[in-house]
């Protein structure tokens, strides 16, 4: 399994077809007065993609990336995109840090170096069709297949025979399923999105159906019907931009204030692991391969790997404790004081710590 190094080195085309389509945007009317209510807000929506056109400094951005080792390793017929990162000390803990949708390894960047001086391997790949890693040619690449791929990537591409695994959003399915899957490869697992369904008899709560109804449209059209949708979001940066944004406001603790919780920088450049590339598509298909699983992404057979949690207090799909502790051998829990559903990004400083006091005690 040969592992080349790699640079992210967008087409300067590439820059100038984004700022023609963000120039050529044909903007919906609005509703007076709807704000955030009925999804992406257009006026900020406007405001951000004219700093997207004449203000946000690609360049600057991928030389820092450029600034972390990156690799390529062909696993399973796909490309997988990582940094690697050697940690400091005599017996560094390899850790597998895993991204979700719509999110990007832009999430870890300002933990990987730290978590490195920490004593971690850190490893941090782009899933299977995000970002500049390869895209997927054939349909399958469900959440097995991916964590297969993952596992194949520390075990066989890396050589570490065991190591551990930190995730929220998809990170977190895919960390619970690689410690189903692949057991006796994982030393503990870490995650910030604790979500369980309610024990057998619970009497139903009609405020968080509600909420779960609310937040939850997207499930349901990208577990379907993906392709539809991301074909308008392949063409257009106003409709990718419109799509993933409403979900970082409303996910995170921002009060209402997206930019109270990521600088726009961050926004943009987690944008771009969509648009240049072109990998909406390849990454939203994610939801719709593993829904063709048939294998319940928030239930199953329990977990047996010891677990630590960072509950933040702002994650929509935060569940209690004790519905955790049916799928999870949870070992460490620690109620945040704030932060939400992009806790790497939104409260890096809490996540560390938690992350290097729970795996402390498995080295």
């Amino acid at each position: 399994m040969s592992i080349r190094p790699f640079r992210i080195e967008v087409p300067e085309s590439v820059l100038q077809d984004l700022r023609e389509r963000l120039s050529r945007a044909r903007w919906p009317s609005a509703l007076e007065g709807t704000g955030w209510r009925q999804g992406a807000d257009l006026d900020y929506l406007r405001d951000l993609c004219s700093y997207w056109k004449d203000g946000y400094d690609w360049r600057h951005h991928e030389s820092a990336l450029n600034a972390f080792p990156q690799f390529i390793a062909p696993v399973d017929g796909v490309d997988l995109h990582f940094i690697h990162l050697h940690g400091m000390g005599p017996d560094p803990m390899p850790l597998l840090l895993l991204h979700g949708w719509p999110g990007s390894m832009v999430e870890f960047l300002h933990l990987a170096r730290p978590l490195s001086e920490a004593g971690f391997d850190v490893v941090l790949p782009s899933l299977p069709g995000f970002g500049f890693g390869g895209k997927p040619s054939q349909a399958g690449w469900g959440a097995n297949r991916i964590a297969a791929a993952l596992d194949a990537l520390m075990t066989r591409a890396l050589g570490y025979p065991r190591y551990a695994i930190q995730g929220g959003d998809w990170g977190t399915i895919l960390g619970r399923r690689i410690a189903r899957n692949h057991a006796a490869n994982v030393i503990a697992l870490h995650v910030n999105m604790a979500f369980a369904p309610p024990p057998a008899g619970t009497p139903p709560n009609a405020e968080a159906a509600a909420r779960a109804f609310d937040i939850t449209g997207y499930l349901h059209l990208q577990n379907t019907r993906a392709d539809t949708l991301t074909t308008g979001l392949s063409d257009s940066p106003v409709g990718l931009a419109a799509w993933i944004i409403e979900k970082f406001r409303s996910w995170s603790d921002c009060s209402g204030d997206v930019e109270r919780a990521f600088d726009r920088d961050s926004l943009l450049t987690n944008l771009m692991f969509y648009w240049a590339p072109n990998s909406i598509a390849s990454a939203t298909r994610i939801y719709l391969e593993t829904a063709l699983e048939h294998d319940d992404i928030w239930a199953g057979p329990r977990v047996d790997i010891p677990t630590g949690v960072a509950a933040f207090p702002k994650e929509p799909y935060l569940s209690p404790r004790p519905w955790v502790e049916q799928l999870y051998d949870v070992r460490h829990w620690t109620d945040m004081p704030r932060g939400g559903h992009f806790a790497a990004l939104e409260a890096p400083d809490l996540l560390l710590a938690d992350v290097v006091a729970f795996f402390a005690g498995y080295r």
